[in-house]
C-alpha cells in the first residue's frame, strides 16, 4: 500500500486521497477553513499549506523540496512524499494567515453562538498572535437575514465560500453569491431570491465561525453546557444520522450526524426543526381513566389495572382485541404490543398506523443519478459524494413494524383496513398506538371508535381528540426519550438511545406492553416476580428510559381510588381545583416515597429475544447498525477560579 510521510509518521493512503485527507485518517491535524469533504475543493484559505518534499525521478527518486508551500486540501498523496506542517516556513505562513483574517474580525466572542465550537477560535489560540498589531479602523459589514432560518454576520465571514458551494453543488438553488471585492467582499443572496430550500440550514453546521447562525438556537445556550446523544431521525423514512444537544433534560438544537451509507454531512429543515412536538405544552404527561364519564388523571397502577380490566371483560363472549402499531414506533415496542396484545387475545388483529407522504422523494444535487437513490450503499468514486435523498414517506420505521407483524404475527392490515375492521362487532377492544409529531387521526377511525361497547386504550404522546373518545389513556414518550431501533426506506436497520429522560410521567410503548403484560399474569406491575413469559427483561437499575435510575414510585395528591385528586372532563384542558392547565392539585399531606420493583423495558434484550425466538427476526442480532458514544464537551485546557 502506498505510503507518505507527515512531521515524521508514515500514513499509508488510497490513491486519490489528498494529504489533508491522509493526515485526518490518521488523527494528524491540520489547520483549514475552506477544505469540506462535500464539497468542491478551492484552496483558498490558505492556512493548510504545508512543505513538501517530493522524488525526484530525474534524480534517482532522490526526495527533493518543491519551492512553494502547496495547500494540503489540493495536491493529491503521491508515494514517498514527505510532508511538513511543522516546519518553520509551515508555521509562519499559519500565523500569518490568522493575522490576516482577523484584522476586520470583530471581538464578538463573549455574546456569539458559535463559541466554543468555533475553529477560528481555536486557531487563533494555536497558531495567531498573543496580540494584534493592526491599529487601523476595522470595516464593519451587516447583519443580514437571508432565509427563514438563518441569519448572516457578515463581519465575522472570512470568506471560505463554502455556504456557496453547497447551494451550488448540492442543493443547487444557488440562492448565495459572492458579492464585492477586496476588503468589501462579502456573502449575499441573489436579489429577490431568499435561503430556502430543504436543506438550507446544514449551511449554519458548514460555517466554520459564527457567521452563518441559526434563528431558532440564537442565544439559548452555550454549546459547552450542552451534551450531544447520537440518535436517528425519528419523523421520516430516511434514516438520517443525527446529533440531539441537550441539557437539563431539554432538547435545544438537532445537528446532523456524517454517516456516508445514510445522508452523507446533511439533514433536511423538517428533520432540524421537527422536533418541537417533544417540548409541546400538548404532551399527555399523566394517565387518565374514565371514571363516571369524565376522564380522572389517575396514577400508573391503577391505569393499568383499569386497562387490563377493562380488556378482559370486553373480551368476554369471544370478542377479539384489534391493535394498531404505529410507524413512529420502534422494531422493539412494536414487537411488545402485539406480543402483549396476543397474550389477551389469542386471536387478536393487527393494523399499521397511517403512513403520511407529502409528495416524492427529492434528490440533491437534482440531477444526480437514479441509480445511486436504488443503492446508496454502492461504491462511490472518490471524491464524488452519494446524492442525498429527501424522503417523501414521514415515518421513521414502517418497514420494521411491517418487518414484525409479517415475521412473528402473521401480518397486519394497512389503515384503512383496520378502521373497517373497527365497525364490526366481533371486536370488542382495540388498543391505539400514535406518537406523531402532529394530529394523525380520521374522521372515520373517530366514528369507528363511538360504537357502543367498544373499549378504547390509547398510547399516545399529544393532547387530540382520540383523548375523549378513550377508556384509558396511557401518555407515552417520543423517540428523544427512549431507546430502540428504527429501519429507514433502504431497509437499514439503526438502534439508538434516549437523549433526555421521559416527560413528567409518560412512559415507552415498550415499557407500557410489559406492565399490561406482567398485570395480567401476576395481578400487578409492581413488587411482581420476573413473569416466566418476559426473559428479555431484566434490568433493575435502569428507569423508564433506559438511563441508570434508582426506580422510586413517589405518587403525590392520591386520593383513595388511587386517582390524582383532579377531574379533567372529556376535552377539557384545566383539571378542577386548579388554575393552570394539566397540573394535578397536591396532597395536604404527600405520602412517603415507596421503593418498587419493576420490569424494565431494554431495547437490546428485545433484539435479542426477537432474534433467539423468531428466525424471520434473526437478522435483529447482527444487522442492527449501534450508534457511537454520546459527546461531552469538556474544557481543553485547566480552568482556574481566581
Amino acid at each position: 500500500m502506498p505510503s507518505i510521510t507527515i512531521n515524521g509518521q508514515p500514513c499509508d493512503f488510497r490513491p486519490g486521497q489528498t494529504v489533508l485527507q491522509v493526515a485526518s485518517d490518521h488523527g494528524i491535524e491540520i489547520p483549514h477553513y475552506c477544505f469540506h469533504e462535500g464539497l468542491s475543493i478551492v484552496a483558498s484559505c490558505r492556512i493548510c499549506l504545508a512543505e513538501v518534499w517530493a522524488p525526484n525521478p530525474r534524480n534517482d527518486n532522490k526526495l527533493e523540496p518543491i519551492p512553494k508551500l502547496l495547500p494540503t486540501c489540493q495536491i493529491t498523496a503521491q508515494d514517498g512524499q514527505a510532508i511538513y506542517t511543522d516546519s518553520p516556513r509551515a508555521l509562519a505562513n499559519k500565523k500569518a494567515v490568522m493575522e490576516y483574517l482577523l484584522v476586520n474580525h470583530p471581538l464578538d466572542c463573549p455574546v456569539c453562538d458559535q463559541a466554543g465550537e468555533c475553529t477560528l477560535q481555536d486557531y487563533s489560540y494555536e497558531h495567531g498572535r498573543g496580540v494584534s498589531r493592526f491599529e487601523e479602523t476595522k470595516i464593519k459589514q451587516p447583519k443580514k437575514d437571508v432565509g427563514p432560518n438563518v441569519l448572516l454576520y457578515s463581519d465575522r465571514c472570512i470568506m471560505c465560500t463554502r455556504c456557496v458551494r453547497f447551494t451550488r453543488e448540492v442543493t443547487g438553488t444557488n440562492e448565495l453569491i459572492v458579492d464585492g471585492r477586496g476588503n468589501k467582499e462579502q456573502i449575499d443572496v441573489f436579489p429577490g431570491k431568499a435561503l430556502d430550500n430543504p436543506l438550507a440550514s446544514n449551511v449554519i453546521d458548514l460555517c466554520p465561525v459564527g457567521a452563518l447562525l441559526d434563528k431558532d438556537f440564537l442565544f439559548q445556550k452555550r454549546v459547552w453546557d450542552l451534551t450531544s446523544t447520537p440518535s436517528i431521525d425519528g419523523l421520516t423514512s430516511s434514516g438520517d444520522n443525527l446529533w440531539i444537544d441537550h441539557a437539563d433534560g431539554r432538547i435545544y438544537r438537532l445537528r446532523p450526524r456524517t454517516n456516508l451509507e445514510v445522508n452523507n454531512w446533511w439533514i433536511t429543515d423538517e428533520v432540524r426543526y421537527g422536533w418541537k412536538h417533544v417540548h409541546s405544552d400538548d404532551r399527555l404527561t399523566t394517565p387518565l381513566r374514565r371514571k363516571h364519564g369524565a376522564l380522572v388523571e389517575t396514577e400508573w397502577p391503577r391505569a393499568i389495572r383499569e386497562a387490563v380490566t377493562g380488556l378482559q371483560q370486553a373480551l368476554d363472549g369471544g370478542k377479539r382485541l384489534a391493535t394498531l402499531i404505529s410507524p413512529m414506533l420502534p422494531t422493539e415496542e412494536a414487537f411488545l404490543l402485539a406480543d402483549a396484545a396476543r397474550k389477551f387475545d389469542e386471536r387478536a388483529t393487527f393494523g399499521v398506523g397511517p403512513i403520511p407522504i407529502d409528495g416524492e422523494d427529492q434528490v440533491f444535487p437534482p440531477d444526480a443519478a437514479k441509480d445511486h437513490i436504488q443503492s446508496p450503499r454502492a461504491p462511490k468514486t472518490m471524491g464524488e459524494p452519494r446524492p442525498f435523498v429527501l424522503r417523501a414517506e414521514k415515518c421513521p420505521n414502517s418497514r420494521g413494524v411491517k418487518r414484525v407483524l409479517d415475521g412473528a404475527f402473521g401480518g397486519g392490515a394497512d389503515f384503512s383496513a383496520f378502521v373497517s375492521r373497527l365497525k364490526n362487532d366481533e371486536i370488542g377492544a382495540v388498543i391505539l398506538t400514535g406518537n406523531y409529531p402532529s394530529g394523525w387521526a380520521t374522521e372515520e377511525l373517530r366514528q369507528a371508535l363511538r360504537r357502543e361497547g367498544l373499549f378504547v386504550i390509547l398510547l399516545d404522546t399529544l393532547n387530540s381528540g382520540l383523548v375523549e373518545l378513550s377508556d384509558v389513556v396511557l401518555p407515552s414518550c417520543t423517540w428523544a426519550e427512549k431507546a430502540g431501533s428504527f429501519e429507514n426506506a433502504d431497509n437499514r436497520m439503526q438502534a439508538f438511545e434516549p437523549a433526555i429522560r421521559p416527560l413528567d410521567f409518560t412512559k415507552p410503548e415498550g415499557q407500557i406492553a410489559i406492565d399490561l403484560a406482567v398485570t395480567l399474569e401476576t395481578g400487578s406491575a409492581e413488587n411482581a416476580a420476573p413473569a416466566p413469559s418476559l426473559p428479555w427483561v431484566d434490568a433493575p437499575n435502569k428507569d423508564y428510559s433506559g438511563m441508570p435510575r434508582n426506580v422510586t414510585a413517589q405518587p403525590v395528591g392520591m386520593n383513595g381510588d388511587g386517582d390524582i385528586d383532579s377531574v379533567r372532563q372529556v376535552g377539557s384542558a384545566t383539571p378542577a381545583g386548579t388554575g393552570r392547565p394539566d397540573v394535578a392539585t397536591p396532597a395536604a399531606h404527600p405520602p412517603v416515597p415507596r421503593r418498587v420493583t419493576r420490569m424494565i423495558y431494554t431495547a437490546a434484550q428485545v433484539r435479542q429475544h426477537m432474534a433467539r425466538t423468531h428466525d424471520s427476526l434473526s437478522m435483529l442480532a447482527t444487522h442492527v447498525h449501534q450508534p457511537p458514544a454520546a459527546q461531552t464537551r469538556a474544557a481543553d485546557m485547566q480552568v482556574v477560579e481566581l
